[in-house]
């Protein structure tokens, strides 16, 4: 058999080791990771091997050759233009007349490849792809097999929310020639994302083999340390030996000198030509690669440097990498996740704070001390965006040089002269982030329409309306927490971004792959015309006004101190209604409403309602987005109760209509639906679930029971105002008070727990959960949802930024509805103890 080794990886993620090399040239201990690879195919002996290149094709032509050296017969098959994994292979093996093993050029693994192959060939599949499971499988494709062990279902990149499983693809295949036959020519072409669905589709089998062995994907800085401290450790069985181990879990390469009093702790590796000075500590895992000086008095833990580098007098380096040829001056400091490019030059006694990375042929001065990257900027974060967008604490996360280069990170996936709305909050720190975002992307060549301050469904109905505007960006105080901004994207149709674009934003971000307009190309920042009137005009042709103002109703509204009253102030005003205004003057010290606050502005609402004899009250959160309401004798509505109010009134208006709610929401949803017969679309639990179905579908409304309201045939987006008309337009379509049409919705009791569990845990959990109940009817939306006996369920959804489960039951009472928590939470945390 032959095998195909993919090395056209450029690694983005791992700036700046990959600059001025392919990602498969980055050394892992002694070598790269591509000689590890090719190391272990000869040991299996497949020695006749093609390689698929692409970024600096040279660097590895040149320096592995015909592959004689290595015992391999090596052949290169180089795109011109990038045709994705399976196009690659398609390219290289375009001749082939038999089955061929493929092998990642950037993973380091020992997997036995001689049984891979035969597993393959005795389960007559058409495909096989090897598996394993790891603790975090966000990163990776979740495969998910059956109990014969075929793939039945394939999660690429998914979220928590998607985590089924922790078993992913290693991007190792066995495949027949019949499936390369399936991949098109010259076209770009992913294994994951095209070949295997289309597969799955057409009822081919693939099957999944659970590798046993160890496997690191080298994708980030973090993976790249752990795969040189697990080579180091003996946790990976690789043909290559790393050096003559000399005892205490040291190894060396030749000509190494090591002074009498200098101090060891390993696993460590010295290579060639190494010199270890006087009374120099160096605690493992670490590695010094060739012609490495280390002088007197140093301490280097947990760190790798790579040849020809030179570490000064009294320095100490603790957790850093450091790449070729860098020099480090006496007593100079790196702390941990630094990372140094080649040729950096490191000044006497300055200091490299934790996580700054120096882009190539960078020098800083004798005494500097430097807490952001050169030049680019920090690096602190993994991941920008959570459900909030994306959030910090002003001026110490959040600060306006973050801002810019956030701005500019959007500006380079926009085509320059676009144009992006951006509008904020009344608040000092959104002011001022706002500004640093609107330089930011007129200096990339994109033009800026400011909104000033207005709500956010108003901005969102501005972005949708307007024929040149492709993204937009509010920027807004936390309503949970007063030091927090959130800044919030949206894309052209005024939707919160899709997971696919944030992740564009973060490369960009990240790679601080900016774009720099010139003089005459840079932005106009401009007034954005009328936003407020042109969304008031549309609104009102989107209601039934006559109907409403017979109704002449009476009702309390809580502005909550935010910007929603500019607007809805006057269509109230507009449609007849007597409003008795609560905290209608914007005030950004009130932005922020913690939840005791929120309570008793609620209750104040109440007493309100009672003493003036108002019809209803409702309160809007402070970006007019959720609304929350209190029946006409001052009950105040639950969450939920006010979902199931809204369909309930909004489908005896509009009969047959189909109406949307996520997995989680109670079975007393679908029970109105069926009142009215109607149909109920469940889905993601998420905002961007909320808004996605109600563009895709002929919806009537979709509620989430969080207060959040969306009615698409004004606006598929979250908005509290238009709830808010909706409401008394149904209420008077009704002609029944609040409160009589509460008492006849179905009863609901819903429990939600937290669930700890480690990050590293969360996708072996699922796995578990779905094998456990695999003669169970089960719903993966948004996690498992697991139907039981008598309309009960319990959803399990891992948390995507905390250490936790999202528990969720339904039963006849609430105290039943506890106990299946209880039992799930037991469940799961064996499920931990016995496989951890």
């Amino acid at each position: 058999m032959k095998a195909i080794v993919m090395a056209g990886g450029e690694g983005s993620r791992l700036r700046p080791l990959t600059v001025g090399r392919p990602k498969p040239m980055v050394s892992i201990v002694n070598q790269s990771v591509l000689a590890h690879t090719l190391a272990l195919l000869k040991s299996h002996q497949l020695t006749e091997v093609f390689v698929t290149l692409r970024y600096m094709a040279t660097a590895i032509q040149d320096f592995f050759e015909d592959g004689y050296n290595y015992g391999l017969q090596l052949r290169y098959s180089i795109e011109e233009i990038p045709l994705g994994t399976a196009g690659s292979v398609k390219k290289a093996a375009h001749r082939l007349q038999e089955p061929v093993l493929v092998v990642s050029g950037d993973a380091l693994t020992d997997f036995n490849l001689t049984q891979i192959i035969e597993h393959h060939k005795a389960s007559k599949a058409m495909a096989t792809i090897v598996l394993t499971r790891v603790p975090n499988p966000l990163e990776y494709g979740v495969v998910v097999t059956d109990d014969d062990g075929f793939v039945k279902e394939l999660l690429e990149k998914p979220s928590w929310g998607e985590v089924v499983s922790d078993t992913v693809n290693t991007g190792i295949y066995v495949l027949e020639p019949e499936v390369l036959e399936l991949i098109p020519d010259d076209v770009s072409y992913d294994f994951s994302q095209n070949l295997f669905p289309l597969m799955l589709a057409q009822e081919i089998p693939i099957n999944g083999c659970i590798a046993d062995g160890y496997w690191c994907d080298i994708g980030n800085i973090d993976e790249y340390r752990r795969a040189n401290s697990d080579l180091l450790a003996g946790k990976v069985n690789l043909p290559i030996p790393i050096g003559k181990h000399i005892g205490g879990g040291i190894w060396i390469g030749e000509d190494v000198e090591i002074a009498p009093n200098a101090q060891l702790f390993g696993p460590i590796y010295l290579g060639n030509h190494v010199r270890i000075k006087g009374d120099v500590m160096i605690y493992g895992p670490s590695v010094i690669r060739d012609y490495t000086i280390i002088d007197n008095y140093t301490r280097i833990e947990r760190s790798i440097i790579w040849r020809n580098s030179y570490i000064g007098e009294s320095c100490e380096i603790r957790g850093a990498v450091i790449c070729r040829q860098c020099s480090i001056k006496a007593q100079a400091v790196a702390f941990e996740g630094v990372v140094m490019g080649e040729k950096c030059i490191l000044g006497g006694g300055s200091v490299l704070h934790s996580n700054v990375k120096l882009w190539p042929r960078k020098e800083i001065e004798a005494g500097a001390t430097i807490k952001d990257s050169i030049i680019w900027g920090n690096q602190g974060r993994r991941v920008l965006f959570n459900r909030f967008g994306v959030s910090g604490i002003v001026n110490v996360e959040l600060t306006p040089e973050y801002a810019a280069k956030l701005g500019a990170a959007l500006g380079a996936t926009l085509q320059k002269g676009s144009y992006v709305a951006i509008n904020r909050d009344t608040h000092r720190s959104s002011r001022m982030l706002k500004r640093a975002l609107t330089s930011a992307l007129a200096g990339a060549g994109i033009h800026v329409w400011d909104t000033e301050s207005v709500a956010i469904p108003i901005v969102r109905y501005f972005v949708r309306t307007q024929e040149k505007a492709t993204a937009g960006i509010h920027v807004r105080l936390s309503p949970f927490d007063q030091r927090v901004v959130d800044i919030r994207f949206m894309g052209a149709d005024g939707v919160n971004l899709s997971k696919a674009a944030e992740r564009n934003i973060e490369r960009n971000f990240f790679r601080e792959d900016f774009r720099r307009s010139y003089l005459d190309e840079i932005g106009q920042i401009q007034y954005a015309p009328d936003s407020i009137e042109q969304y008031t005009t549309h609104f009102l042709q989107k209601v039934d006004v006559e109907r409403v103002r017979s109704a002449r109703f009476k009702v309390v509204v809580d502005y909550s101190h935010g910007l929603a009253a500019y607007a809805l102030a006057d269509i109230l005003n507009y449609l007849d209604v007597e409003v008795v205004p609560l905290n209608e003057r914007a005030d950004e010290t009130k932005l922020a409403v913690l939840e005791d606050k929120f309570v008793a502005n609620l209750e104040q609402a109440s007493k309100i309602v009672r003493a003036v004899g108002a019809d209803l009250g409702i309160q809007l959160d402070v970006g007019g987005e959720k609304m929350f309401v209190v029946d006409e004798k001052g009950g105040m509505l639950d969450n939920y109760t006010s979902a199931a109010l809204m369909l309930e009134l909004g489908l005896y208006a509009h009969p047959g209509r189909t109406v949307a709610t996520p997995a989680t929401a109670p079975n007393g949803f679908d029970l109105i639906a069926q009142w009215h017969e109607s149909k109920m679309v469940r889905i993601h639990n998420s905002l961007r679930g909320l808004l996605a179905v109600s563009n895709a579908e002929d919806i009537l409304l979709s509620v989430d029971g969080s207060g959040n309201f969306v009615f698409p045939d004004f606006l598929p987006v979250i908005d509290g105002m238009m709830a808010t008309v909706r409401l008394l337009q149904y209420l008077a379509i009704r002609a029944l008070t609040l409160s009589e049409v509460t008492t006849y919705l179905p009863p609901f009791h819903v429990a939600h727990r937290r669930i700890h569990c480690p990050w590293e845990a969360k996708g072996r959990v699922m796995r578990l959960l779905n094998d456990y109940h695999g003669g169970v009817k089960l719903e993966k939306i948004d996690g498992l949802k697991i139907y039981l006996p008598d309309a009960e369920w319990v959803h399990i959804a891992p948390s995507p930024e905390q250490p936790y489960f999202d528990a969720r039951a339904e039963a006849g009472d609430p105290n039943r509805a506890a106990q299946l928590l209880d039992e799930y939470d037991d469940r799961i945390s064996h499920l931990m103890e016995e496989n951890g």
